[in-house]
């Protein structure tokens, strides 16, 4: 069984649109009952109801997201506003049934590695005491060299086992505003972290034939997928 982490430099970055294309791809070319999807926590409405969207994964709503809170903000502050508690026990014990359950299980995160998960763990301390592989999703923008190094840092110093990088468009952008602000060589440079690739910017991003092709022009084969 593998798992894969999706996480991303911060919010807003594209971790849906890439955990969306990993599972039109396995949708396309694999078995869609061998893979299962799991959002760590979902806070406001989107991700978990996408996913059931788009793919007949055989998941309840809260196997996709076993722990939701309505207020869209980090976790801690959202259950203090609704008086509930973190209970990661509950997520882990859905994550351990899919790994059981399924070839593959992919996770998406919430925020960037350093969001805080409760008041102790942020998204780093999940993903290493977990044992769970990430990727990183990087937004071509102004400020992504940056945003990816102290990303990477994290994953380093906190123990992360970080596969990659995929830079990702969230808005439309040329190839000459993708060497500008999100350089290959650059990112590489710093990080020593490979680059598997580019998300173009997306007009539908429940096309899931485009959603599959997006992934297949990722280097796939270093995430074992």
């Amino acid at each position: 069984m593998n798992i894969l982490l999706i996480t991303g430099t911060n919010t807003e970055t594209g971790k849906t649109v890439l955990t969306s294309a990993l599972g039109a791809y396995w949708q396309t070319y694999r078995q869609l009952e061998d893979l299962g999807i799991l959002k760590l926590i979902q806070t406001g409405i989107g991700d978990r109801e996408l996913y059931q969207q788009l793919f007949n994964l055989g998941q309840s709503p809260e196997e996709i997201a076993p722990l939701q809170f309505q207020t869209p903000v980090a976790p801690p502050v959202a259950a203090e506003r609704e008086g509930r508690s973190i209970d990661l026990q509950s997520v882990w014990q859905v994550l351990n049934t899919l790994r059981q359950q399924r070839e593959w299980v992919l996770v998406e995160a919430l925020g960037g590695l350093g969001s805080p998960v409760t008041h102790e763990l942020i998204v780093a301390d999940i993903a290493r005491d977990w044992s769970l592989p990430v990727v990183l999703v990087v937004p071509v923008q102004l400020g992504a060299i940056a945003q990816a190094v102290a990303n990477v840092a994290l994953a380093r110093s906190s123990g992360v086992n970080l596969k990659g990088m995929v830079l990702n468009c969230v808005n439309s952008c040329s190839e000459q505003e993708i060497a500008d602000w999100a350089p290959i060589d650059l990112l590489e440079s710093f990080t020593n972290v490979p680059v598997l690739g580019i998300i173009p910017h997306l007009t539908d991003p429940t096309d899931i034939s485009q959603l599959a092709q997006v992934a297949s022009d990722l280097e796939l084969e270093r995430l074992g997928f």
